[in-house]
């Protein structure tokens, strides 16, 4: 019988590159996790994400001389991608974007 599993990973800054730190700490055990609930048959939806907003964006965007906005594009999926963790959501926490996805 498949149960519903949840998995949520927590939600960097997208303010850099993701390091190993990252992947050991947070990503790799919820990817493992969620592959092995999906393995026994169970139904897992596993969700992560990108925190947009604070100050670790603005320092870069500044160091860098673009916008937060260009940061966020730059860096959110590129870890995530280049070490192959499944994700059924991905995206960047924006107020409007999650204000669609709760009225859904």
């Amino acid at each position: 019988m498949s149960i519903p599993v949840l998995v949520a990973v927590a939600w960097p800054y997208a303010s850099g590159s993701r390091h190993l730190g990252h992947l050991a700490g947070a990503y790799l055990p919820a990817d493992i996790f969620a592959r092995h609930q999906r393995i026994i048959g169970n139904d897992v939806l596993m969700v992560s994400g990108s925190d947009v907003h604070g100050t670790p964006i603005t320092v870069r965007a500044d160091a860098e001389g673009v916008t937060p906005q260009d940061i966020v594009d730059k860096y959110h999926n590129e870890f995530f991608f280049s070490m192959g963790i499944i994700r059924d959501k991905l995206g960047p926490f924006t107020p409007q974007r999650e204000l669609i996805i709760m009225q859904k």
